[in-house]
């Protein structure tokens, strides 16, 4: 069907729109990168907005072999892998539970899991509760406080629910146990699900800073989105970081250090939420496996 010259303007329209917001949200993303690309003395000057200036890598090696930035980068990768690892078990294990009428108390269960969600003991009862339990100054303090998430439990649940029962039912027939179910069955059969859950906790394991910032006063376990808040909010951090590399010092200045810093801290979020998107997106649309 041929449209109609209203249609084209306003489909021209939109195109414009959508290019102006588009332009909006990465322009400011691609002017870091471009600086911190860019010889930090030169960059002092400004005037890079599309394409570094003075091309060069210092930045990133300086930041990159730093004892303290190097180590954080690895806790913090530690802590994404194994907190998202556990968060799906717990949590996929807890929604799989509670998605089965049968089972005793489930409302009882449900009911106090959901009121969780709105009410929590607040920040003083909850650092003595894992001061008590010795977490803190503890690498667990970023894994076992943030193993089952109510509401990705209830969006676990409710997929579980749309699931076939004739698929449980076969493989009781062959003799699995409800663990085996769950693990041979019920989790290959829900990859969507899982992944968007599993994207939804490694982003929020990766940009958390705030646990980190009360529990941890070791520096070796410090992640790297706390050591960005200092550098970012304090000015000296950044200076102190330098201070560290007498050899180049004056070659990168305290700004250089964090957009270089920030640049790295959300360089592998971005890489690999492309390949998760897909699997986000059919994690978030469907609502029903029809049999």
């Amino acid at each position: 069907m041929k449209k109609t010259i209203g249609e084209k303007i306003f489909d021209y329209v939109n195109i414009l729109f959508m290019c102006i917001i588009i332009f909006l949200f990465i322009f400011p993303f691609w002017q870091l990168l471009m600086i911190s690309f860019n010889d930090a003395t030169d960059a002092m000057r400004g005037g890079i907005y599309f394409w570094p200036r003075m091309w060069t890598l210092k930045n990133y090696q300086m930041t990159l072999k730093h004892p303290l930035i190097g180590n954080a980068y690895l806790i913090t990768i530690l802590r994404t892998v194994i907190g998202t690892i556990c968060s799906l078990l717990a949590t996929g294990m807890f929604a799989y539970g509670l998605s089965k009428k049968h089972l005793v108390f489930r409302k009882v269960y449900l009911t106090l899991a959901t009121i969780t969600m709105f009410f929590s003991g607040g920040l003083i009862p909850t650092f003595l509760l894992i001061r008590g339990l010795g977490l803190t100054n503890n690498f667990w303090v970023y894994i076992i406080p943030s193993l089952i998430s109510v509401w990705n439990m209830i969006i676990m649940k409710t997929f579980f629910q749309s699931l076939p029962a004739s698929l449980e039912e076969s493989a009781k027939i062959d003799g699995y146990n409800d663990l085996q179910i769950f693990f041979k069955i019920v989790l290959p059969t829900s990859t969507p699900i899982i992944a968007a859950i599993a994207l939804f906790n490694g982003v929020g394991h990766w940009n958390a800073w705030f646990d980190a910032y009360i529990y941890i006063n070791d520096a070796n376990l410090l992640p790297l989105q706390t050591i960005l808040m200092k550098i970012v909010a304090q000015n000296s951090a950044a200076q102190e970081l330098m201070q560290h590399e007498q050899a180049v010092q004056g070659a990168v200045t305290p700004e250089a250090m964090k957009i270089t810093t920030m640049m790295i801290a959300i360089g592998p979020i971005v890489l690999i939420y492309p390949f998760l998107q897909k699997y986000f997106m059919k994690g978030i649309m469907i609502g029903a496996i029809k049999e």
